[in-house]
């Protein structure tokens, strides 16, 4: 008699192993049904110790793998060569919030603008009992509370106030609106500081989109051929990239070994199109993209900076930069080196957006709370020398932005100019300005 290929198997299977199976043969010459003697029990026991196992739902009906976006619908070649100004420029003339500020600085001028911001810093602080801010270095660190200025380190060019964006924290306000912008003779006088400051490591260029600026390139060129050992940095927003006429401008970075620090405030399309602009993020993330393709955050230094949306901190740096590489790699294939949070400055555009919503007490009441004393031996002011497209110099990028120079005591007036100086170390005899918005950099981990 012929036995099925099936049957064959469970009688071997029944005579081979019955314990383990539970199977009684084929009944013989009976030809009954296969029966099973016992319930089948896993060979090794479940261990407690592991984390997941069983945490799965038995509903397998509900289980539903999450969409991933393809990764290839944000290399949008099609973008670069293509202008976000006239957007900008639109968004501008809609924001009542914006056209009140010009307004105000249309009357007052910059220097009425920024008495006005500093009296209004100073009231919060009166109201929480907040003293000056030096008196209250030297109460909380058991010192004079001076800084003392070190030999010059960074140099830090605002090449101009020219930008393709008007961002919500931005605290120099630019915007396409802004047409300031430093002159090829005073560039070239910070080219000769540069070559007469052996001490410097760093030329950090910066805006508005510094890259929109027509002596950008010479800048960048002449300071790689001059000092071929120092760090250049570009302050990049990444949608310049792709700007009409800066199609070749990646290509340009690469050549001269400039390191990019890109600002990037979310991982999220709502929240970078909320404080850049509408369009902004998709920009970004095409931008650095085509970063990475040329070799940036690998081969090539590329780092990321995050400031806040609203009134409050920055999150720990370190667990936020993990979230961004998770983010950022899993979602669009991104690849970064460090994530920077900085904590918003409350100056400028952010300073009206405080006083607007009536959260300035609020906020510097936050800053003054979470004062840092370990950011005092990093802050900005100590060896970096701030540059302005006028060719002014000043401690840092918010003293510039408010008018206070080195060598003047009224702010937005008098004050020494890259013309003055034969070496950036010609400042070390001169004191550090310090006033209440330097709160925002010792707060946290500070904003230098």
């Amino acid at each position: 008699m012929r036995i099925s290929g099936n049957v064959a198997l469970f009688a071997f299977l029944a005579a081979s192993c019955p314990t383990s199976y539970g199977f009684v043969a084929p009944g013989g010459a009976g030809g009954k049904k296969l029966k099973s003697q016992a319930k089948w029990k896993p060979s090794f026991v479940v261990r407690e110790d592991l984390p997941d196992y069983g945490t799965t739902s038995v509903e397998i009906d509900q289980h539903q793998l999450e969409k991933k976006e393809k990764i290839d619908k944000w290399i949008r070649k099609d973008l670069f060569g293509t202008t976000l100004m006239d957007q900008t420029l639109s968004e501008l003339e809609a924001d009542a919030d914006f056209q009140d500020t010009a307004k105000r600085m249309k009357k007052l001028g910059a220097a009425g603008m920024s008495k006005e911001e500093r009296i209004q810093r100073r009231r919060a602080l009166d109201s929480l009992g907040v003293t000056e801010f030096n008196k209250f270095l030297s109460e909380k660190m058991d010192s004079d509370g001076t800084l003392q200025r070190k030999a010059p380190e960074v140099l830090q060019i605002n090449i101009g106030l020219y930008c393709n964006q008007a961002c919500g924290h931005c605290h120099v306000e630019s915007s396409p609106l802004r047409q300031e912008m430093m002159t090829a003779e005073t560039a070239a006088q910070c080219l000769e500081l540069l070559k007469n400051t052996p001490s410097l490591t760093t030329l950090d260029i910066t805006g508005g989109a510094p890259e929109l600026n027509d002596n950008f390139r010479f800048l960048v060129k002449m300071a790689r051929e001059l000092r071929p050992d120092i760090d250049i940095i570009d302050r990049c927003n990444l949608t310049v990239l792709q700007e009409p006429g800066q199609e070749d401008l990646v290509d340009f970075l690469k050549e001269n070994k400039v390191s990019i620090i890109a600002s990037l405030p979310c991982y999220s399309a709502d929240n970078v199109d909320a404080q850049r602009g509408n369009g902004v993020f998709e920009r970004s993330i095409s931008a650095l993209l085509a970063l990475n393709e040329a070799g940036y955050g690998t081969e090539l230094p590329m780092d990321l900076v995050y400031n806040p949306l609203g009134a409050f901190l920055p999150p720990a740096q370190a667990d936020l930069e993990v979230k961004y590489k998770e983010e950022l790699g899993e979602n669009f294939g991104i690849l970064f080196g460090s994530l920077f949070t900085m904590t918003n400055m409350p100056i400028k555009r952010f300073a009206d957006f405080l006083h607007r919503r009536d959260e300035l007490k609020d906020y510097m009441e936050l800053l003054v709370r979470n004062f840092n004393p370990d950011t005092t031996s990093s802050l900005m002011c100590l060896n970096t020398v701030s540059v302005g497209h006028d060719g002014k110099v000043f401690d840092c990028d918010f003293n510039q932005q408010l008018g206070y120079g080195i060598g003047s005591e009224t702010a937005h007036e008098g004050g020494l100019s890259v013309f003055d100086l034969e070496s950036l170390g010609d400042l070390q005899k001169y004191d550090i300005f310090n006033d209440n918005h330097c709160f925002g950099c010792t707060a946290g981990m500070g904003s230098s």
